[in-house]
């Protein structure tokens, strides 16, 4: 097993220096799991911003070989819970398949203070990606 750590030059830039977004474990039969740190964007609404989550996720997974296809579980963390189903609209535009296991946490604040959403995933790379 290889894991390594970065981030990838062709995706948004880290906000801070001080994480890499995406810890890859190879595993012996080719395959990878992806492990994504989590994700803000800016944007003035909770729809805005979680679509520039989810572009940015895509933009890190595309540089691993993967998709949004290939996530295999996602752990959203929100400031304010009554608006899920405003974030879960979004999501859906992005997520269109069977969906991945998911967890959903209310939080008072997140990084930076005009975040409204946070996101990190997991993905499972096929052999080849």
């Amino acid at each position: 097993m290889q894991i390594t750590l970065g981030n990838p030059a062709s995706a948004p830039r880290p906000l801070s220096p001080y994480y890499s977004q995406v810890a890859r474990v190879e595993h012996a039969d080719g395959s990878a799991l992806l492990y994504l740190s989590g994700q803000i964007a800016e944007g003035a609404t909770l729809a805005a911003q979680t679509r520039g989550v989810f572009e940015t996720i895509d933009a890190l997974l595309e540089a691993h070989g993967a998709t949004l296809t290939d996530v295999i579980n996602i752990r959203t963390y929100l400031t304010d819970i009554s608006r899920l189903e405003e974030y879960g609209a979004v999501r859906r535009e992005f997520l269109t398949g069977t969906p991945p296991t998911s967890m959903t946490f209310e939080v008072s604040r997140l990084f930076r203070p005009e975040a409204l959403v946070e996101i990190e995933i997991v993905a499972a790379v096929p052999a080849g990606g």
